[in-house]
């Protein structure tokens, strides 16, 4: 029998509950968004505040933040779980960021601001619980400033053991060509960046396996 994404009324709790009670991010950032984001220097003043600025949609524990906010950009981390935030947070203060990154708890479904930042990033951007990712990524092309980015990395496609059952999606895993549809972009923009990424990983039963990515890079005029 087919699973099927749980209702969205379920999306705080079921997240709060995938943390858990203990770390579950491994000490690094996204690879393929480090290799994608870290060609771009740190962008220019947009705030007055001297401070280029990025902002990382469904930060989990911070990885990517934080990543980020070592190389210079001032961060907004958006989640929906307060528990991966807390531990996003502490880690910040712990290695001496905490006052480079704004920790956000909020369903990304509906959030939405009036703040524009030169860098957006999203990284594995899915969910088992029923949730508009298309349609917020293209919520999210309104918050790049001209002359900026938003860099989104996904899944492509199941792991090479697992079946699709085992991997129930909201919306349906899609390349990179169909990512940048999905964006809706219009004119104006620029894709630098839309590829296929096979990864290599380890299967549950410790076999080699393997995973595509999708990774987009898309510059505002």
């Amino acid at each position: 029998m087919t699973a099927h994404p749980a209702p969205r009324s379920d999306a705080e709790t079921f997240w709060t509950d995938r943390y858990g009670d203990s770390p579950i991010w491994s000490g690094r950032p996204n690879a393929s968004l480090v290799d994608t984001v870290q060609p771009l220097a740190p962008g220019a003043d947009t705030d007055g505040s001297g401070v280029p600025t990025a902002l990382d949609l469904g930060s989990g524990e911070g990885g990517d933040a934080l990543w980020l906010a070592a190389q210079g950009w001032r961060v907004t981390a958006v989640d929906i779980a307060p528990n991966a935030l807390a531990r996003g947070r502490a880690e910040a203060e712990r290695v001496g960021l905490g006052d480079r990154v704004t920790w956000v708890q909020a369903d990304l479904a509906e959030w939405d601001t009036e703040e524009r930042f030169d860098l957006v990033t999203a990284s594995f951007l899915h969910s088992s619980v029923s949730f508009p990712r298309a349609a917020v990524l293209r919520r999210a092309t309104t918050f790049v400033v001209p002359g900026g980015h938003l860099v989104v990395v996904g899944h492509a496609g199941s792991p090479s053991w697992a079946s699709a059952e085992e991997h129930v999606h909201a919306e349906p895993l899609v390349g990179p060509e169909e990512q940048v549809e999905q964006l809706a972009l219009g004119d104006g923009w620029t894709v630098e960046v839309a590829e296929l990424r096979t990864r290599r990983i380890t299967a549950p039963d410790g076999s080699p396996a393997t995973l595509d990515d999708s990774v987009v890079r898309v510059r505002r005029a």
